[in-house]
């Protein structure tokens, strides 16, 4: 099933369009690429976001980055 969405673009957003369009895509392959697109960054953010707290709330692996920071520093060149 198909769904017509209809949208406002300022001039930023129809230049970008007529820059899609001119690779080939059709206007409606362009923004619903650019949709998808769009929803791919969100969940690859929010996957990011919730790799992160669980490193965060692991404290051996907290420690363990103390531990190579300090190594890593006594390792350092004097100077």
């Amino acid at each position: 099933m198909t769904h017509a969405v209809s949208v406002r673009l300022d001039d930023e957003v129809q230049r970008a369009l007529n820059t899609l369009e001119a690779s080939g895509m059709s206007r409606s392959e362009a923004i619903r690429k650019a949709i998808l697109d769009a929803a791919a960054a969100l969940r690859h953010k929010e996957a990011l976001r919730a790799e992160v707290a669980v490193l965060d709330a692991d404290e051996q692996d907290r420690q363990e980055m103390v531990e190579v920071a300090s190594l890593m520093e006594s390792l350092r060149a004097p100077g």
